[in-house]
């Protein structure tokens, strides 16, 4: 079986979103080794920064892997700059909770992003980067949808 013209432009494009995960998480590295994290501790204290989430909540948000997001967690409460807490609505699931330690790091590391965030959105320009974000929402409702129905095995 061959790829349509469509599936072929699908696969170059996965090829790219994988290799431009890759330039990012290392930016994020650099972004974050100066208060001594790295992207993956990044991730975690900026989707807690709004509120408290257990570990599964927060793996969803992320589409990350329960595991994963556990043991990231776990060093940041190690740390010092995250903590669990009780969850009212949930006797075993704990809340991670973001810590004013943590809360000073994550400002840091976002001042850093917002920077670096001005001058590639300056570079690539507001307009392609609206239309590239309009086209990976369409793509993740796709990608939804086929997981729905069991698809990518």
């Amino acid at each position: 079986m061959a790829y349509s013209p469509a599936g072929l432009a699908f696969s170059d494009l996965v090829v790219l979103i994988f290799r431009l995960n890759g330039t990012l998480l290392k930016a994020g590295d650099r972004m974050t080794a100066p208060v001594g994290q790295t992207s993956a501790r990044w991730q975690v204290l900026g989707v807690i920064d709004e509120r408290p989430m257990t570990v599964a909540a927060i793996a969803r948000t992320m589409g990350l892997t329960r595991q994963s997001v556990q043991r990231t967690a776990d060093l940041l409460v190690e740390d010092g700059l995250a903590a669990y807490e009780d969850n009212p609505e949930h006797r075993r699931a704990k809340l991670l909770r973001l810590l004013p330690l943590g809360q000073e790091v994550l400002n840091v590391i976002e001042a850093s992003q917002q920077d670096w965030a001005n001058r590639v959105g300056e570079a690539v320009g507001e307009s392609e980067l609206s239309r590239a974000v309009t086209l990976l929402e369409r793509l993740l409702l796709a990608l939804d949808r086929e997981e729905g129905r069991g698809g990518g095995r």
